[in-house]
């Protein structure tokens, strides 16, 4: 119930605070992460590990990728952090499932914070709609341009279906020598509906990878192709 009644509340100091959050420029990995776990009381929070996202942050923060491409936004927080450590013209793009299943579906009101993020030169843009409609891959090209992706972030849909779906439409997208990054490859309850792992599992050995894991096995995990 309180959280209920702080909501509203939560929300107008978030949109208030819009002109602070330009400001907020780069800083270490380990402040961006903090930051978006604490700052305006956990509204850009996100569902990761800590530790796995810092040493994610760390990676990304060294690559200084141009183009970013994320399925999978939700509150915001992976969408911050990969604007602040990509290049100062960055194109940014970020594809959310409205009502989607596994945390999707931010609502209008979050759009002019999560455009907010974006640093000098650099664009957002937010397309609000299904990862596997052909549409969408549509949207995602003309957005791009003839520049290849230099980090695909995959954390939406984390069904069998849904995780390969992802990366057999977009993983072509990622130029040589980029990433190629999938949320939650660690070994999940079968209850949460989680089966990221089962399709890392597949397909990790065909490639040049990394794995970071926190070590008290909470559910997580972060697997990376070198693409």
């Amino acid at each position: 119930i309180k959280r209920i009644l702080f909501y509203p509340f939560m929300i107008l100091r978030a949109l208030f605070c819009i002109g602070d959050l330009r400001k907020l420029g780069h800083r270490s990995p380990g402040e961006m992460v903090n930051f978006v776990y604490n700052g305006y009381n956990g509204v850009i929070r996100p569902f990761q590990v800590k530790s796995e996202l810092i040493e994610l942050v760390k990676i990304a923060d060294s690559m200084k990728p141009k183009v970013v491409l994320e399925i999978g936004t939700a509150t915001g927080g992976t969408l911050f952090l990969f604007s602040r450590t990509a290049q100062p013209g960055a194109s940014v793009i970020s594809i959310d499932l409205p009502y989607g299943r596994f945390g999707g579906g931010y609502a209008f009101w979050r759009i002019p914070i999560y455009k907010a993020f974006a640093l000098e030169r650099q664009r957002i843009d937010l397309v609000r709609m299904d990862s596997h409609l052909i549409s969408t891959y549509d949207k995602v090209k003309s957005l791009l341009g003839e520049d290849g992706v230099d980090l695909l972030y995959i954390d939406g849909d984390h069904t069998y279906a849904g995780v390969k779906k992802d990366f057999e439409m977009y993983a072509p997208l990622v130029r040589n020598g980029g990433l190629i990054v999938l949320h939650d490859v660690s070994a999940q309850p079968v209850e949460t509906g989680c089966e990221v792992n089962r399709f890392w599992e597949e397909i990790k050995a065909g490639y040049r990878y990394r794995e970071i894991m926190n070590e008290r096995g909470r559910a997580g995990g972060i697997g990376i192709i070198y693409a």
